[in-house]
C-alpha cells in the first residue's frame, strides 16, 4: 500500500513493524503441533521493541505423550523452569493467538516472518483446527502478509561466494558445494562463531532469526519476501 505526499506529489511507502515468529513442535513434519511459541516485535530499522514467548498450556500440560514425542523432550524441565521463573508465560492457545492479533493490531504490524514460513504457518495453522475441531481454522491474522527469511537467504547468502566458501571450508554444505542455509549456519557466518548452536526454544531462536532477516534485505532490499508468491 502506498499514500500520496501531496506537498510534492510522490508516492510514499508507509514503514512497517514486522514480527518475527518461530515455533517448536511435536507430532512429526507432516501435521506438527507446538508447544512453545515465540516471538519478537521489529522497528521500521529492525530494532527489537517488545518480546513474547508463551509455553502452549493446552499441548504441554494435557497432552503427556504428544510432549514425550516431542524431538526436544528433553528440555522440558527447562521449560518448567522458565515457567516457574516467569521467563516463559503458560497461556491456552486461544490466548496466545489473542496476543499475537492485539500486537499485530497495536504495533500496527505488517508482516510476519519466519525462517521456513510455511512450516510455522502449517504447526500454528495445525495446533489451531485440531485444539478446536476446526471451528476456528486460522491462526495468524488476516491481512498480515507472511514473509519468509529461508527464502530471502536463499537470493542473498545462497548467492553470496563469501558464504559459499565459508561453508565449504567448514563443511557445512549439502550435496558437495551446496551451502546450507539453516538458521543455525546463517548465524555462525553472521557472528563468526563456529561453536555457536541454537536452542531450538521458540524466543531464543527468533532473536537469532530477527538477525538473519535484517542481513537479507540489508544485501538486497528488492528480494521475494512473501512466503507464497
Amino acid at each position: 500500500m502506498c499514500i500520496i505526499d501531496l506537498s510534492n506529489e510522490r508516492e510514499v511507502t508507509p514503514k512497517l513493524n514486522y514480527i518475527v515468529l518461530d515455533t517448536e513442535t511435536t507430532n512429526g513434519f507432516d501435521n506438527p503441533i507446538c508447544y512453545d511459541v515465540g516471538w519478537a516485535i521489529l522497528n521500521e530499522d529492525f530494532e527489537i521493541i517488545e518480546t513474547r514467548s508463551f509455553v502452549v498450556a493446552d499441548i504441554f500440560l494435557e497432552e503427556k505423550f504428544l510432549m514425550s514425542e516431542a524431538f526436544f523432550a528433553d528440555k522440558i524441565p527447562q521449560y518448567w523452569a522458565d515457567i516457574k521463573n516467569g521467563t516463559r508465560e503458560l497461556k491456552t492457545f486461544k490466548n496466545i493467538r489473542k496476543a499475537l492479533r492485539e500486537d499485530c493490531k497495536n504495533f500496527e504490524v505488517g508482516a510476519i516472518v519466519a525462517h521456513n514460513a510455511p512450516f510455522d504457518y502449517r504447526s500454528c495453522t495445525t495446533t489451531q483446527r485440531w485444539l478446536t475441531s476446526s471451528k476456528y481454522r486460522y491462526f495468524f491474522p488476516f491481512g498480515v502478509e507472511i514473509w519468509d527469511s529461508l527464502k530471502m537467504a536463499r537470493q542473498t547468502f545462497g548467492k553470496s561466494e563469501e558464504y559459499k566458501q565459508f561453508c565449504i571450508e567448514n563443511d557445512f554444505c549439502i550435496s558437495g558445494s551446496r551451502p546450507r542455509l539453516t538458521a543455525e549456519i546463517l548465524f555462525r557466518y553472521l557472528s563468526k562463531d563456529l561453536t555457536f548452536e541454537e536452542s531450538h526454544t521458540g524466543l531464543e531462536d527468533v532473536l537469532i532469526e530477527a538477525q538473519i532477516f535484517k542481513a537479507c534485505l540489508e544485501m538486497n532490499a528488492d528480494i521475494e519476501r512473501k512466503a507464497w508468491a
